[in-house]
C-alpha cells in the first residue's frame, strides 16, 4: 500500500490532480473559518457546546459536524455544501415523477448539463431560505435565551443570507473543479474534509474520557478503551462490507452476426448493491424528525412539548421512529431510482438474458424480487449503524463527537469517499502498469 502511494506521485497527471485537490480542500477549510459579521462567535460556540451536552447531539450539533465546525464559528461556509446536495436529491427524485425531467436524463450529456443548471438555480433558492432561517435562529439565541447577535434586524438577516449563500455557491464551484480537474467526486471530497477536520477534537475528547476529574477516579477505564478501539475496527469493517457488498446477477448475451462481424456471445454480470441508497435514508430520516421537534418545542401547548421531549435526540421513541424511517426511505429510494422494467427491456433489446429466466416481464419480476431481498439486509445493517452513535452517547455516556465517528452518516461518508478515491487512483496506477493498493484487494472495478 505504501508503494502505491509513492507511485501515485510518480505519475505527473495524477500528481497534479492530487495536489490540486488538496489545495482546493485547504481553501474550503479557510472558508469554514472566516466568521460572519454581526455574530458573537464565542457565545455561539458555548451555546452549541451546551446543546451537545444537554441534547446528546441534536440537529445543530449534527450540522456543526458536517460543516467542519463552521456552524459553531458562524463562518461564511456554515451552510456548507448541503443546500446543493438537497437540491440534487430533490431533482433526482423528481425525475421519477415529472416526465420532462425523466426525458432530460435520457438525452445524455446535453440533458445532464440542463439538470446541472437546474440544480444550481434550486441550490440558490435553498440557500436564500436556509440563510434567512439561520439568521432568525441566531436572533432567537437557539432557544436558550442567550444573546448571539449584536444588532438584530433585517439588516443582519440580509447580510447573513447573502454571506451564507455566497459561501455555499463558492464551495459548490470548488467541488465541481475537484471533479473536473482533481481526483474523486468533488462534492463528496468537500464533505469528507469537513467531517475529517473534527477528528482531532474527537481524539482530544477521547483522551479526556480516561482522565480523572478533580482527583477522583476516571469515568472510563483501560478496559473501556480496549472495547472502544475494538468496536471502532468492527464497525468500520462492517461499514466497508455494507458499502462494497453486492449480488452479481449473471447476464448472457446471444451471438449476432452483422456482415462479417460477430457481436455478443459474452458472459457478464449485473451488480446489485446491498446498500443501493447510500446515506440518503439517514439524511432524510434525520431531517424529517428534527424539524417537527424544533417546531413543537416552540408551541405553547404542553402536549406538544411533551411529544417534542419524547422525540429528543437519542430518546427511545426517537430511535424507534428513526429506525423505521430509515427502513422506509431505503425502500423508497430503491423504488424511485431502480427501474427493473427498463433494465429488462434494455437487456432484451441488446440480446441479453438472465440464465433460466425468460426475457421481458419475468426478468423484471426477478430483478425486483432480488433487489427487494438484498435491500432488506442493507436497510437493517444501515439502521444498526445509524442508531449506534445515539446509543453510545445516551446509554454509555460517550461524548457525542466521539460517538459520531463510530457509526452513522459520518462514518458512511468517510468510508464511501475513501473507497471511491482509492478506486480512481488505482485505475490510474493500473493503467500505467503500476501495482494497486492491494495485491489481493477487493476494490470494485479492479480487474
Amino acid at each position: 500500500m505504501l508503494s502505491a502511494f509513492s507511485n501515485s506521485l510518480k505519475i505527473p497527471e495524477l500528481r497534479r490532480r492530487i495536489f490540486f485537490t488538496l489545495g482546493i480542500i485547504f481553501i474550503c477549510r479557510i472558508v469554514d473559518l472566516v466568521p460572519t459579521p454581526g455574530v458573537d462567535a464565542r457565545a455561539l460556540q458555548l451555546a452549541i457546546a451546551n446543546l451537545a451536552r444537554t441534547a446528546g447531539g441534536g440537529f445543530m450539533s449534527w450540522m456543526d459536524l458536517f460543516s467542519g465546525g463552521a456552524l459553531g464559528n458562524c463562518a461564511v461556509g456554515a451552510l456548507s455544501i448541503w443546500p446543493y446536495i438537497s437540491a440534487s436529491i430533490i431533482l433526482q427524485l423528481m425525475t421519477a415523477v415529472i416526465p420532462a425531467l425523466g426525458r432530460l436524463v435520457r438525452e445524455g450529456e446535453s440533458g445532464r448539463q440542463k439538470l446541472t443548471q437546474y440544480t444550481r438555480y434550486f441550490t440558490l433558492a435553498i440557500c436564500i431560505f436556509q440563510g434567512l432561517f439561520l439568521a432568525r435562529t441566531l436572533e432567537s439565541g437557539l432557544g436558550l435565551g442567550v444573546s448571539l447577535v449584536h444588532n438584530p434586524g433585517w439588516g443582519f438577516r440580509m447580510l447573513t443570507m447573502l454571506t451564507m449563500t455566497t459561501g455555499t455557491m463558492l464551495m459548490m464551484w470548488f467541488g465541481e473543479q475537484i471533479t473536473e480537474r482533481g481526483i474523486g467526486n468533488g462534492i463528496s471530497m468537500v464533505i469528507m474534509a469537513n467531517i475529517a477536520s473534527r477528528i482531532p477534537a474527537a481524539v482530544y475528547q477521547t483522551v479526556t474520557m480516561f482522565r480523572s476529574a478533580g482527583g477522583g477516579p476516571a469515568q472510563f477505564s483501560i478496559f473501556h478503551l480496549i472495547g472502544l478501539i475494538g468496536m471502532i475496527f468492527c464497525v468500520t469493517a462492517a461499514t466497508i462490507m455494507l458499502t462494497q457488498g453486492q449480488r452479481k446477477i449473471p447476464i448472457h448475451t446471444a451471438k449476432r452476426v452483422v456482415g462479417r462481424k460477430v457481436y455478443g456471445g459474452q458472459n457478464t454480470y449485473m451488480p446489485l448493491r446491498v446498500n443501493y441508497s447510500g446515506v440518503m435514508p439517514i439524511i432524510f430520516a434525520g431531517a424529517l424528525l428534527s424539524f417537527p421537534t424544533m417546531l413543537m418545542k416552540r408551541m405553547p401547548w404542553d402536549m406538544c412539548r411533551r411529544i417534542a421531549t419524547a422525540l429528543d435526540f437519542g430518546e427511545p421513541l426517537y430511535l424507534l421512529i428513526y429506525g423505521l424511517m430509515i427502513l422506509f426511505f431505503s425502500y423508497f429510494w430503491v423504488a424511485t431510482q431502480f427501474n427493473p422494467i427498463q433494465i429488462a427491456d434494455d437487456l432484451k433489446k441488446n440480446g441479453g438474458y438472465v440464465p433460466g429466466i425468460r426475457p421481458g416481464v419475468q426478468t423484471a419480476e426477478f430483478l425486483d424480487k432480488s433487489m427487494t431481498k438484498i435491500t432488506l439486509i442493507g436497510a437493517i445493517f444501515l439502521t444498526v449503524i445509524a442508531v449506534l452513535p445515539s446509543i453510545l452517547n445516551k446509554q454509555f455516556g460517550v461524548p457525542w463527537l466521539v460517538a459520531s465517528f463510530m457509526g452513522g452518516t459520518s462514518l458512511l461518508i468517510i468510508v464511501g469517499v475513501a473507497l471511491d478515491t482509492m478506486r480512481q487512483i488505482e485505475s490510474h496506477l493500473v493503467m500505467r502498469h503500476y501495482d494497486g493498493f492491494l495485491k489481493k484487494g477487493r476494490l470494485r472495478g479492479r480487474r
